[in-house]
């Protein structure tokens, strides 16, 4: 392999795809809104600010250099020796290196016109259809294009969206944060002015624990619940380990919040987080542990309860 000096991949790398297509191939951007274009070649592939994520085959990206390689099947020197070569008499598109402190821009997958296989996935895994309902109305989840995943977004106060993690709506764990997410930001419903916060490991158990509240007839919307912003991984020495973004963010401005109730799945890497935060987590809060009475999580406890029978077999199977 030829050697390229490290100043010069740099080089490359400073380079993002938009200001790249723009110069050399204008012909294959189409503008959707604003700042955000696809390409005529790749209409699921979507670009915003220099990133982009193609979403028909689940990569993404952060400059032009990831995209010669990824998407036009570069070798690494090849790209790296087309964008150089170019850049010499194209100075305007070298941007300057993004700032750690950057805000990130959350890429979000096209939406479909129809919420009909969320809805019956999660019905389906025993969600109350109402709160399906409630946050298809909020925007809290959608189903997306092409392949009809489910989305659960998250939101800052200002009510934009921040973060989000797609899942397949059927019995694959083809799962993943989309572009740009923002861990600080994570699904939660309910924002009420309860003084406790209840904790979930991920939006499926969040969305199932309202369900229970409903069956039992409490009133979910005046409980606080937040889902992390996937499994919390504690240090190996507990006291090293740091809060988790999504709660830190979320406790910020609510001095009102006096308790932490942690539902964490019944396995060990749940039994790890718990015992992590019970162990970090400032003095001033009540921490409690409750875990799901029976199954792994909450949602194999609403499935019993309900008389729901999921073959998790076959998910993990097709797990990748």
């Amino acid at each position: 392999m030829p050697y390229i000096p490290p100043e010069v991949i740099e080089q490359a790398r400073q380079i993002d795809l938009l200001s790249y297509l723009q110069a050399f191939e204008p012909g294959e951007l189409v503008r959707i809104s604003g700042n955000n274009y696809t390409t005529r070649t790749h209409d699921s592939l979507k670009i915003s600010n220099g990133k982009w994520m193609w979403w028909s085959h689940r990569i993404g990206g952060y400059n032009a250099l990831d995209y010669l390689i990824k998407v036009k099947e570069y070798s690494f020197v090849e790209a790296v020796e087309t964008l150089m070569g170019k850049a010499a008499v194209m100075p305007s598109i070298a941007v300057p290196k993004p700032k750690k402190d950057m805000p990130k821009v959350l890429l979000l997958p096209e939406k479909s016109a129809s919420t009909d296989k969320i809805t019956e996935y999660l019905f389906s895994r025993g969600i109350d259809y109402a709160i399906i309902e409630y946050c298809i109305a909020k925007g809290l989840i959608f189903e997306s294009l092409p392949y009809h995943n489910i989305v659960f977004v998250g939101f800052d106060n200002e009510g934009k969206a921040k973060y989000a993690v797609f899942r397949a709506a059927n019995d694959r764990r083809i799962l993943g944060d989309c572009s740009g997410s923002d861990k600080h930001y994570s699904f939660r419903i309910a924002d009420s002015d309860s003084n406790e916060v209840h904790l979930f490991e991920c939006a499926i158990d969040l969305l199932s624990y309202a369900t229970l509240a409903k069956i039992s007839g409490r009133d979910w919307q005046k409980e606080n619940l937040v889902s992390l912003a996937g499994v919390y991984l504690p240090k190996e020495k507990i006291e090293e380990s740091t809060t988790p973004a999504a709660l830190v963010k979320y406790l910020e401005g609510k001095p009102h919040i006096k308790r932490i109730v942690l539902h964490f799945d019944n396995d060990n890497t749940g039994r790890k987080a718990t015992e992590a935060l019970k162990a970090i987590l400032p003095k001033q809060y009540e921490v409690i542990d409750s875990p799901p009475p029976k199954g792994k999580d909450y949602n194999d406890f609403l499935c019993f309860q309900l008389g729901i029978t999921r073959n998790k077999n076959k998910e993990r199977s097709n797990e990748r």
